[in-house]
């Protein structure tokens, strides 16, 4: 028996407007989109990963069937998921591993802390940790040297393993005797161009190495990992990898902008994202020399590995280091080091070639520049040799402290300022005194100044530098507060609540060249959104502080749920 026409006709209409149902539906909530238009929304369908819908009205009145996951909001802030504009992945995963530094108080509470891992460490360990910062600590142990104190303690408590302890900035470390002993640091040993080993009066090391000088114990440490079993440390890197998608994730991160990976994390982040490993998007920058780069470029640029999951498009490099450890290079010297001015890390030269090859093989290149002769020489060369390149989102790493006059020049030369509020706020203790008053007003972290010219301003937190926690850096952004200081760190340099929001979604996004596939809430986009308790555009600056992620979403699929 034939099937009559028009019944064949109304089951192929119902097959069609089935196919059209979404998968997920959330419904009343309060929506910020990080749109221009800043509508009001309160539910969105989403289907195959994807932003189906967006409506002021219950989609699921319309777009839902029996399989459609229906999530009610409850009045909640439904948002973009942030995007970490700059931190430092697979180092995120290894400080979550190791001593974790950065909440200690004093020299005497690390000295405790590497104390307990000696007792469990087998003879010849390495004990490493990360995360210390002279000038937060609240006591000091006697006699220092530019802040710092000497290894004594330290080496007296490890006698037999080498330590290792990295800075905050990770742009100088700590050794104790062990350590320098196994690298034959002694008197005579010179300091290397763009680095520096700091003495006492007697010229002797007091375990600190800034900059350049860290290699000479960070080579030693290389050659024990090397002696280690290679699918032993690989796994060791994978689990790291475990450790910082779930921080992220538990911290509303859906995005993740690696700022310096190696080849080797290249090839393996790929194939990561083609066998559905990453439960995150992850963007990295490659930071190697112009010599191992040079024809090597075309096989590792990678654009939306595994349905957008992972990108390389980007070449990192630097100029100089960081304003904490003396090595951001300055206009002028040091308000508190005389007759110094900071460290120029990598040669113009060096970073002119760098330079050549991301224009030759069209990627973007992202440049760390903290100090404002760092800032200006790079400024300085991109107007003189790559002034075509302005369509090219060529970006300035940090650009914390810049000469007013530059300011205009990152609009005209199309420079992103790939900034990290919680830099300004953490540093905000000693900054004045390493720049003075004067120059830390008109040019220590001035995200108003850049933005009211024009400037593209980028946000996140340089981690494992600082704590990955979006809602901290947003905090600083639009306080310029530490939460434990009650005066803010020059507030007119403060951005609104749109724009802070905006600079960890769409801004970010922009940044990668990736603002057509995710950082707002439109159709069509990735579904990468998150559920917060609190409403981040009309809470209280402080209220900021106590907002809780409840769950975080990627690809359509919910990554982790606040079990509170």
């Amino acid at each position: 028996m034939r099937t009559p026409f028009y019944i064949f006709l109304i089951f192929m209409v119902f097959s069609c407007k089935s196919e059209n149902f979404a998968d997920v539906i959330i419904h009343n909530a309060i929506i910020f989109t990080a749109e221009e238009n800043n509508s009001t929304y309160t539910s969105i369908a989403i289907k195959d990963g994807l932003i189906q819908d967006i409506s002021d009205s219950d989609l699921s009145l319309r777009n839902a069937n029996k399989d459609t996951k229906i999530i009610d909001a409850k009045g909640q802030f439904l948002m973009p998921g942030f995007i970490e504009g700059h931190g430092h992945f697979s180092n995120l995963g290894k400080s979550l591993q190791e001593l974790n530094l950065l909440k200690t108080k004093s020299w005497d509470e690390i000295v405790q802390l590497v104390e307990e891992r000696v007792k469990t460490a087998k003879p010849g360990e390495w004990i490493t940790g990360r995360g210390w910062h002279q000038e937060k600590w609240n006591a000091y142990p006697g006699e220092t040297y530019y802040g710092y104190p000497d290894h004594k303690k330290l080496s007296e408590i490890s006698p037999d393993n080498p330590v290792m302890l990295i800075h905050a900035s990770g742009h100088g470390l700590f050794a104790n005797a062990k350590a320098m002993e196994m690298a034959n640091v002694s008197i005579e040993t010179a300091d290397p161009s763009g680095g520096a080993i700091i003495r006492n009066k007697k010229g002797e090391a007091i375990g600190v190495f800034e900059e350049r000088a860290m290699q000479v114990i960070r080579s030693l440490h290389q050659d024990y990992l090397n002696s280690i079993d290679p699918d032993q440390l690989h796994e060791n890197w994978k689990e790291s990898l475990e450790l910082a998608m779930d921080e992220c994730l538990k911290k509303g991160i859906t995005s993740f902008q690696d700022a310096g990976s190696s080849f080797d994390e290249i090839r393996d982040y790929t194939s990561m994202a083609k066998n559905g490993d990453l439960r995150l998007r992850l963007w990295a920058m490659i930071r190697r020399s112009s010599k191992e780069m040079s024809g090597k470029l075309e096989g590792i640029k990678t654009i939306n590995e595994g349905n957008g999951f992972f990108t390389c498009r980007a070449i990192k490099t630097e100029i100089d280091g960081a304003l904490g450890s003396y090595g951001a290079w300055l206009l002028e010297d040091y308000a508190d080091k005389d007759n110094f001015s900071g460290q120029n890390t990598t040669s113009l030269e060096e970073v002119n070639k760098i330079a050549q090859l991301a224009k030759k093989n069209n990627m973007q290149l992202c440049i760390h520049a903290i100090g404002d002769r760092g800032n200006r020489e790079i400024l300085d060369l991109i107007e003189s040799k790559y002034s075509d390149q302005k369509e090219s989102r060529w970006r300035m790493e940090h650009a914390q402290h810049l000469h007013p006059d530059d300011i205009p020049r990152f609009k005209s030369l199309g420079v992103i300022a790939s900034m990290q509020a919680i830099h300004c706020t953490s540093d905000s203790p000693f900054v004045v005194a390493r720049l003075g008053e004067k120059r830390a007003r008109e040019g220590a972290y001035p995200w108003r100044s850049l933005i009211d010219a024009g400037a593209i301003v980028t946000n996140g937190t340089d981690a494992p530098v600082e704590d990955v926690d979006p809602l901290l850096s947003l905090y600083a952004s639009v306080s310029r507060k530490r939460p434990d200081f009650e005066s803010p760190f020059f507030p007119e340099q403060a951005m609104t609540r749109h724009e802070a929001l905006k600079s960890y979604t769409i801004v970010n996004a922009y940044a990668a060249f990736e603002e057509d596939i995710k950082g707002s809430l439109k159709i069509g986009k990735f579904a990468d959104l998150i559920l917060l308790n609190t409403n981040l555009l009309t809470c209280s600056d402080e209220e900021i502080l106590d907002a809780k992620v409840l769950w975080t979403m990627v690809n359509g699929k919910i990554q982790y749920q606040n079990g509170e």
